[in-house]
């Protein structure tokens, strides 16, 4: 048998959620969720940022 990386069905992903609330507890577990959210709404405003500058760069570059 092959041992690798088997992709979550929910069955899975529904012991992992509960296993997170009994670790984390109800409030601190939205707050986790919070931060979470938080985090990648940032980091894809830094993405999209850095993308819009290298496409202005590249504009400038083309217009001289």
């Amino acid at each position: 048998m092959i041992f690798g990386i088997m992709p979550i069905g929910l069955p899975e992903l529904v012991v992992i959620l509960v296993l997170a609330l009994v670790i984390f507890g109800a409030g601190k577990l939205s707050g986790v969720g919070k931060a979470l959210g938080t985090s990648i709404r940032e980091f894809k405003a830094e993405v999209n940022a850095e993308g819009d500058g290298e496409k202005k760069e590249q504009q400038d570059q083309v217009a001289n």
